[in-house]
């Protein structure tokens, strides 16, 4: 079992709310043809223009702050928005340029997605720590990439559920895991085309197993990595569970809400396990191919 030594001074439990602004490229970066239906891309446009905005008055409200990951493709279309969010003490992490999952990129594609984002940030004018991959797909080549552009964290890979640190030939960087459990996709996302996703959840039943995720981890002493899309978590009902939500880590008193940077800065002078980031081996033809 993981030790609780990478706890903060009093803490059961760590949590971060992270928010991927996705927009348009969470369907584009499935079928570029969704561009045709007008209705899928104002389903994806509800994000940024109304999700965004109600998130950050619950924020502003419970007196958090968050980590709002961008993919550059929606920064560089919407710079005052990243401005907004960034001015009002929330961390812009990088979410690829594109949203193409990397694991469908050869490295050299990989790498211009991740630097042509970067330029997107560093136009705008704000500073990137932390990274995580569209759709969480890293790649066996993203650890890599994210320590030799000089970033402390990446935020997509679920070898535990507490911080650890990956080794790379660049140095090493922080994992943050999140997990499926704790992505509102898996909950709420609904799309005839691209089908994207055929839930639509009660968020009384979805309020109901995040709180109990937090109970569980102020137990084993985890990482509670919640991972929300504007676009979903925004609208109404499913904003006010998240605002519920909010109110009883508060309440616990013992499970600190952190951007992922503050997190990282704490973690870096900390002894973290250290796990290589390698493609097993695999016996040719013992496992079926497609």
């Amino acid at each position: 079992m993981p030790s609780r030594t990478w706890l903060p001074e009093g803490a059961s439990a760590v949590a971060c709310l992270t928010f991927d602004v996705d927009a348009e490229t969470g369907i584009l970066s499935v079928n570029a043809k969704a561009a045709d239906h007008a209705m899928a891309i104002s389903h994806q446009q509800f994000g940024p223009e109304i999700g965004v905005p109600r998130i950050l008055d619950i924020l502003a409200n419970l007196h958090v702050r968050a980590t709002f990951f961008f993919p550059g493709w929606v920064a560089e279309r919407r710079p005052a928005l990243v401005e907004r969010i960034a001015e009002a003490g929330h961390e812009i992490g990088h979410h690829s340029y594109s949203h193409v999952p990397a694991s469908s990129m050869t490295r050299e594609e990989e790498e211009g997605d991740f630097v042509r984002a970067l330029k997107v940030f560093e136009e705008i004018g704000v500073p990137i720590h932390g990274h995580r991959a569209g759709l969480w797909e890293a790649s066996w080549s993203t650890p890599a990439i994210v320590a030799e552009h000089g970033l402390s964290y990446d935020s997509s890979l679920m070898t535990q559920d507490s911080p650890y640190r990956i080794t790379t030939p660049h140095g090493s960087i922080i994992e943050l895991p999140p997990h499926w459990s704790l992505d509102d996709w898996e909950q709420y996302a609904f799309l005839p085309f691209p089908e994207i996703g055929q839930h639509i959840k009660n968020p009384s039943d979805v309020l109901d197993m995040w709180i109990g995720e937090v109970d569980a981890m102020r137990r084993y002493g985890g990482l509670f990595m919640l991972t929300n899309h504007p676009f979903l978590t925004g609208r109404p009902s499913r904003a006010v569970a998240l605002e519920q939500l909010i109110g009883h880590i508060l309440d616990a008193g013992d499970v600190p809400i952190l951007t992922g940077h503050e997190l990282a800065t704490h973690l870096a002078e900390v002894a973290l396990p250290q796990r290589a980031h390698d493609k097993p081996e695999i016996e040719e033809g013992l496992f079926p191919a497609p």
